[in-house]
Parts: C-alpha cells; sequence; structure tokens
C-alpha cells in the first residue's frame, strides 16, 4: 500500500518570481558583525563637520604662525622668532668666553682670574677633543687614557685644595675641572709640537719640561686666585698641578 503525504503549496513573496524571492531572503539571512551598531541607530551619532576653507584661512592668520615665514612669526609662547637665543647659547657653548679663557693661558705670567670665574666645560672639552686627535695623529688611541685622567686629576686636585685650605676652602669641582682643562691648552701645544720633534732625547723632554712648568704655573695661579684658602699653601698646589701635567706629558713623549 502506499502512503500519500500532504504536501503545503510553495508560495513566492514578489509575486511568482522565485530568484527574486530567494535574494530577498539572503539578504534577510545577513548577519551584522557584532560590534557594528544597528542601522536604526547610526543617524542618532553626532559628526563635526569641517569647512575646509575657512580652516585654511584661519591657520594661515592665527596667532600660531602670524604671518607668513619670513615676516617673524611668533610662537605660542607670546615671543617671535627672532627673539630666540641661538643655539650654542641654549646649549652652554659661548665661542668668545672659550676664547678669552684660551687667551689668558698662553701667557703664564698674566693669567686673567677674572675671565675664569664662570666656570664651563665647553672650552676643556674642546681642548680634550684636540689633544685626542694629536695623539690620534702621531699613532696613538688614547681617547679613553685622556678622558680618565682629566676626571680623576680634576677629582685629586679638589680634594688636596680643600684638605689645605680647611673651612676655609671653597673651590668646587666643577671649576676646578674647568681650571684644569684650560690648563691643559700648554700639553696639547706639545702633542703638536711631537709631531715634528725627533722621538727620543733630549731636547724633546726639555722642550715638555718648559710646557709642563707652563702649565703648572697657570694652573697654580687660576687655583688660588679663583679659591678661598689656598695663599698659604702655594707651593703644594703647585707640586698637584706638576704630577697632574707631568702624566699628561709622558702620553705625549712616550
Amino acid at each position: 500500500m502506499t502512503k500519500e503525504f500532504a504536501v503545503p503549496p510553495v508560495v513566492f513573496p514578489s509575486g511568482g518570481n522565485p530568484s527574486a524571492g530567494s535574494n530577498n531572503i539572503q539578504q534577510r539571512r545577513v548577519a551584522t558583525a557584532p560590534f557594528q551598531p544597528p542601522r536604526s541607530s547610526t543617524s542618532s551619532i553626532p559628526f563635526m563637520s569641517f569647512d575646509i576653507g575657512s580652516a585654511a584661512a584661519s591657520s594661515s592668520s592665527g596667532p600660531l604662525f602670524g604671518g607668513p615665514i619670513g615676516s617673524g612669526g611668533s610662537v605660542p609662547g607670546g615671543t617671535s622668532f627672532e627673539d630666540e637665543e641661538p643655539l650654542l647659547d641654549e646649549l652652554g657653548i659661548h665661542p668668545d668666553q672659550i676664547w678669552r679663557k684660551t687667551k689668558s693661558i698662553l701667557n703664564p705670567f698674566r693669567a686673567n682670574p677674572a675671565v675664569h670665574k664662570d666656570s664651563d666645560l665647553s672650552g676643556p672639552i674642546l681642548l680634550y677633543m684636540s689633544l685626542c686627535l694629536f695623539q690620534l695623529l702621531a699613532g696613538k688611541i688614547q681617547f679613553g687614557v685622556i678622558l680618565g685622567w682629566i676626571v680623576v686629576s680634576s677629582i685629586f686636585l679638589y680634594v688636596v685644595f680643600n684638605m689645605l685650605a680647611g673651612r676655609n676652602g671653597n673651590l668646587d669641582l666643577h671649576r676646578c675641572t674647568s681650571v684644569v682643562g684650560y690648563c691643559l691648552l700648554p700639553v696639547v701645544i706639545l702633542s703638536a709640537a711631537s709631531l715634528f720633534v725627533p722621538q727620543g732625547g733630549t731636547f724633546r723632554f726639555a722642550v715638555a719640561g718648559v710646557f709642563v712648568l707652563w702649565a703648572t704655573r697657570v694652573c697654580t695661579a687660576l687655583m688660588v686666585a679663583l679659591a678661598d684658602g689656598g695663599d698659604e699653601h702655594r707651593g703644594l698646589i703647585a707640586y698637584a698641578c706638576f704630577l697632574i701635567y707631568t702624566l699628561f706629558s709622558l702620553l705625549v713623549i712616550f
């Protein structure tokens, strides 16, 4: 015996077009991403409108620029670019001050302590690089050695001076490092002259001794003049300076 099954009739919603009905069903079944808001709520999201023409006009005439680039515009702080300090001054590098201090070292009998009251490290670093460069031209790579000796020498002279001066000593480490660095100028000149002097011999040691005495005298005079409590112990301070610059001259000779 055969069984009969009741099959319901198929009704297409588009009026008899099965392809259109299938497309509508597929469109209805397309799922949206979970992080997207429903389409009905997107109309309530506020958006900011930008007017390109007005924004360009306001930026060109606003207080940020204040006009064309070449007309000396102003910065937000209220000062113009022309009033800004030079880059070297902002970094604490003053070439005219370095030149005056270096020129005062050239005369060992007339050292000017007033020039060295404002201590800085830009000049000593320049002399340090010059000494390392001349040593490199002589075939000696001593960048780390010279830098380490400058640091140790400055600390050594600072400790010795303050121990001798006692409570009256007012020498700080920054000023001591500045004076030791600037008084390195005779050793730099010795290093440059040693490139043209034959190796070995008594003449080389005699020239090195002259430059060491030059650096010792200038460094001692500046130390005693810039800090209090060193007049009574000038000889001991000179001995400490002599040891420091003798070590640097030995690097140049050997």
